[in-house]
């Protein structure tokens, strides 16, 4: 996924993007976030900095990029039930969330969202529109078979699935159990279901 619009001039390569995005992730679980700069990066993608940076504002959106948006590219789950979608997308954000990367990355980028709200409004914008797309077509689906009402509330959902993952893999540090996903999954189904 791209985080800015593509620059005049020679086309991208996809080559460069993967190895930056490696790069990134493997300097991150390496050295922490902290020590991992655009200039560290760079000379591990082989590319030069200013490939980054006309990629990526900054490394916040780079680290974002590279550990947590893994499963964007992943097509809208259809189970046949809400509950059922809900746990294929809680299994990816689970799995973003157990992995070394992003044990590693969330400190820093925590405090990095903290103090910079235009980086938090850019991260939520650019980075979790995917998701919410996701979300939405699971919700369309959900609302015609009647599971729940067409006016549910897309983004305090996505912010509480993300959020319960979040808190127990990311910040509690909790070794999650294979039956998280779902678990998690029924407790929102049930919450939002039409009765």
């Amino acid at each position: 996924m791209s985080s800015s619009p593509p620059s005049r001039g020679r086309p991208r390569d996809p080559r460069s993007h993967e190895a930056i995005i490696d790069a990134t992730a493997k300097l991150v679980v390496e050295v922490g976030y902290a020590a991992t700069s655009i200039g560290a990066v760079a000379a591990r993608a082989g590319v030069g900095k200013d490939t980054i940076y006309r990629r990526w504002p900054g490394k916040p959106e780079l680290v974002f990029e590279a550990v947590f948006t893994t499963t964007d590219d992943a097509p809208a789950p259809d189970t046949g039930t809400l509950a059922g979608d809900l746990t294929v997308m809680l299994q990816g954000l689970v799995d973003e969330f157990h992995a070394p990367a992003a044990a590693a990355a969330l400190p820093g980028l925590l405090a990095d969202f903290a103090a910079d709200p235009e980086l938090r409004a850019r991260i939520r914008g650019d980075f979790l529109a995917p998701s919410k797309d996701r979300l939405l077509v699971v919700f369309e689906r959900a609302a015609t078979r009647g599971e729940i009402a067409a006016e549910t509330p897309v983004d305090l959902v996505l912010d509480t699935l993300a959020g319960a993952v979040f808190f127990h893999v990311g910040l509690v540090g909790e070794r999650p159990d294979r039956q998280l996903a779902a678990t998690l999954a029924a407790v929102v189904a049930k919450g939002i279901e039409v009765r």
